[in-house]
């Protein structure tokens, strides 16, 4: 059996309240709380979740072991915008949000254009555009035909 598609994906956050105003803020989307103690926000295709992360490494068994602060954690996160100028809206929103703006949106070598900021607890989010890509009736994101 495959995996047919990423359904959640579940960030350890230090500050639940802080995390949750800071999500709702850049998607814009009201989060729902069912449980207490988790904060999920829908999202087309995929919801995050925002789980204390005390409670995240208890939950799999794990000790939590912090990175340094401000230390690259080896993964981002990413949303593919329908332009620059929508590339710019998002970095504004992020900006009132209290995100910390790593790289700002530029050309890349690739032939897009991208910047990469970071949430309260230091998790990578890089906003791109690409002339390459497109999106389906759905909104998902594909290659060009």
């Amino acid at each position: 059996m495959k995996i047919p598609r990423m359904t959640v994906i579940t960030l350890g956050v230090s500050d639940l309240p802080r995390s949750t105003a800071f999500y709702r803020d850049i998607f814009s989307t009201p989060p729902i709380t069912q449980y207490e103690g988790v904060t999920f926000i829908p999202l087309p295709g995929v919801w995050l979740s925002l789980y204390p992360l005390d409670k995240l490494a208890e939950d799999i068994g794990e000790e939590v072991k912090l990175p340094a602060p401000g230390s690259f954690r080896g993964f981002t996160l990413a949303y593919n915008a329908r332009s620059k100028e929508e590339i710019a809206r998002i970095f504004g929103l992020a900006a009132t949000a209290g995100a910390h703006i790593s790289k700002v949106p530029q050309d890349t070598f690739w032939g897009g254009y991208s910047g990469y900021f970071t949430d309260p607890d230091g998790h990578y989010w890089e906003i791109a555009w690409g002339s390459m890509f497109d999106f389906d009736e759905h909104g998902d994101l594909r290659f060009k035909p």
